[in-house]
């Protein structure tokens, strides 16, 4: 059976094809950094990290970009409260979370980018979505016309009605007097005293939200990837967004090939989220648990659905991680020999139906319970990334 992966934009499983023969171009949106790792995070980091080791396991060659978004609101907005530098704040916690990532064993991407290293091309791209008509200006900002990109909507697949509410939720502002059109949205944000601003054609600011991603992609990717990345919660309006700045910045299409999500992570009865304050911080857990029960208990649930959080789950993952430990302990390097070929099959099968790793640990777990076909297991826990 083929590689089949479920695309956001369609609704449904698709074999996967990638654009170029054997080559597999990746982005998924990273953090802002003002307060982190929760458990929300490391999901969808190493539910990308556990497709990215399965895509090279298979034989693909995998550019991975993964982004900061260093320059924004909530930055800003934090900087202020704690009276730092807003430069500062961001480095401590992207330096905090790049720490938990490395304990979790997650692989770091090819390109892991900032934003305010993109500026250039940031307003490269303003500029030219500007001179196409894409774009307007409107005291000292930029917006995005969306009235100008017809399939706006066609990813979230939600009605203007919709979309209007959800822009408010997440920080969106439909009735700012400057824009022409409610969704319209923000390119370039002009300056304001005592913020960080950058010189560009169209006045001195700094850049909206959406822009940077489609900046970094253009810049370390090209004009289209295979695969778009990043919780659930981004596919509107962030992601959205950028697919209408990006197809009308390179007219061409489609700017990504597939748009895979995670599903959100729950505690409390509530989505893990900073602005509720039901955080459940990788930091901690690692203090009570081994990197390998975080690992298998976050790979224990398929990367699309939401699940709640309870902190007894993790006694079932220290079982299985300390038969994990044990087993790959001094086999860092888990090669093919001693490995049955049928078990590898059977755990493609798996994989192959939408990167189904909570079924993979079911069969890797009965077999480290077992105690048989050790090498097979550790063979197959190593593309796991344990």
């Amino acid at each position: 059976m083929p590689l089949r992966l479920y695309n956001s934009g369609s609704l449904k499983k698709e074999v996967f094809r990638p654009l170029r023969k054997g080559e597999i171009s990746i982005y998924v949106c990273g953090i802002t950094p003002y307060d982190t790792t929760h458990l929300g995070h490391a999901f969808t980091y190493l539910s990308f990290d556990a497709l990215i080791r399965y895509l090279r396991f298979k034989g693909f060659t995998v550019t991975y970009t993964q982004n900061v978004t260093d320059i924004d609101d909530d930055i800003l907005k934090r900087a202020r409260e704690q009276d730092t530098n807003w430069m500062a704040l961001g480095n401590l916690w992207t330096d905090r979370f790049l720490k938990d990532m490395k304990r979790l064993n997650m692989d770091m991407p090819e390109h892991y980018v900032r934003a305010t290293e993109s500026i250039p091309k940031i307003t490269e791209m303003v500029s030219v979505l500007l001179k196409k008509g894409f774009a307007y200006k409107k005291n000292g900002n930029v917006y995005f016309d969306t009235s100008k990109f017809r399939s706006y909507g066609n990813l979230s697949h939600f009605n203007e009605r919709q979309m209007e509410m959800l822009l408010k939720e997440r920080g969106g502002n439909p009735g700012d007097p400057n824009k022409r059109n409610r969704l319209d949205f923000i390119l370039w944000q002009r300056w304001k005293g005592g913020e960080p601003y950058w010189n560009a054609p169209f006045g001195k600011g700094r850049p909206g939200w959406h822009i940077e991603c489609s900046a970094m992609i253009n810049q370390y990717l090209g004009e289209r990837i295979d695969i778009h990345g990043g919780g659930r919660d981004l596919v509107f309006p962030h992601h959205e967004s950028e697919i209408a700045q990006s197809e009308s910045y390179t007219g061409k299409r489609p700017f990504s090939r597939y748009f895979m999500h995670t599903g959100m992570v729950v505690f409390m009865g509530e989505k893990m989220a900073k602005s509720l304050g039901n955080l459940v911080m990788v930091s901690d857990l690692l203090r009570r648990h081994s990197p390998s029960a975080v690992r298998w208990l976050i790979l224990s649930h398929h990367y699309r659905k939401v699940w709640e959080y309870y902190g007894e789950e993790m006694d079932g993952a220290d079982v299985y991680a300390r038969k994990v430990d044990g087993l790959m302990k001094g086999k860092a390097d888990a090669g093919m020999s001693g490995v049955d070929r049928r078990i590898v099959s059977e755990f493609e099968t798996i994989m192959d139906d939408d990167m189904d790793t909570p079924a993979a640990l079911d069969m890797l777990g009965k077999m480290l319970i077992d105690g048989k076909e050790k090498d097979t297991a550790r063979y197959l826990l190593s593309v796991l990334g344990f």
